[in-house]
């Protein structure tokens, strides 16, 4: 348990402290347990020094009233930031999925010098670039609006809910297991401090501030996206890689959306071979 910012984060680590630091950032409303264990120690096996923690409103993290959270977006990119100062690394390779991937090219635009790499995964522009995106499919936009039929006080149709999401999230022709992702949920369920909390991430306004051209990053970015993404179809990938000069796609035929419990070994070598490089920070070419 670390201290940032006037919050309270759950964080955990993986492999030597000695090794290249990789930050792993989870999407909306997603605990750290969504980066899956055995992903963690691969790349700790690959000599990497790997972080996962779980966002405020999230996990083991402080929570804030539901419907009333008190903060805006930023707050999440300071929190990335404040992690990596708990413990005492000035900069890392910052990993991030969905909503994690926006947080991880701000805190690029933000703290560039705290940013070795990124990778980016199954995300979107985090600021406007002077074009529309697709929007998600119909599939996704039911499941989302079906939500707030929940009743988030009852852990047995929230756990029936966020698997069928996830499962939804991971594209037909990658599908996760059914028993692997419902047990997944359930730990997701029985640690969270506040179940609800985890909606007010859909709540959070920007924080108004001109964050500069995604053009300005300058350091070494891989884009991993699967090209059925019901929530970013591909050509937000593949926008993020027009947009920061020098960056690299890797589509993932066939794959949906995030890191599951199974599937993820493409995704964790893609990562360990970007960030195969010096500690100092990889500027592009």
């Amino acid at each position: 348990m670390i201290e940032a910012n006037g919050v309270t984060l759950c964080t955990d680590s993986y492999g030597d402290p000695a090794d290249a630091p990789v930050l792993l950032i989870m999407g909306t409303g997603a605990s750290m347990l969504w980066w899956p264990d055995d992903f963690c120690r691969r790349l700790a096996q690959g000599g990497r020094f790997v972080i996962r923690y779980d966002h405020r409103d999230t996990g083991r993290s402080s929570t804030y009233p539901p419907g009333n959270p008190g903060y805006t977006g930023g707050a999440l990119v300071a929190d990335a930031v404040g992690v990596l100062e708990a413990y005492e690394l000035e900069a890392a390779h910052l990993v991030g999925v969905s909503a994690g991937g926006a947080i991880a090219q701000l805190a690029a635009l933000d703290h560039p010098g705290r940013v070795l790499s990124l990778v980016l995964i199954s995300t979107s522009p985090a600021v406007a670039i002077g074009r529309e995106l697709p929007s998600p499919t119909e599939h996704f936009g039911q499941f989302f609006s079906d939500a707030g039929a929940v009743d988030w006080s009852d852990a047995e149709a929230v756990i029936d809910y966020r698997a069928r999401y996830a499962l939804m999230l991971a594209g037909d022709q990658h599908p996760l297991g059914e028993g692997a992702v419902r047990e997944l949920v359930r730990r997701d369920v029985e640690r969270a401090r506040d179940l609800a909390a985890a909606r007010n991430h859909d709540l959070l306004a920007d924080d108004g501030r001109d964050h500069g051209p995604l053009s300005s990053i300058e350091v070494r970015t891989l884009v991993i996206h699967g090209t059925a993404d019901p929530m970013f179809p591909l050509e937000h990938g593949q926008a993020l890689v027009e947009e920061i000069p020098g960056a690299r796609l890797l589509a993932l035929d066939g794959a949906g959306h995030g890191v599951g419990p199974v599937g993820w070994e493409p995704i964790a070598q893609a990562i360990l071979e970007h960030t195969a490089t010096k500690t100092g920070i990889e500027r592009r070419p």
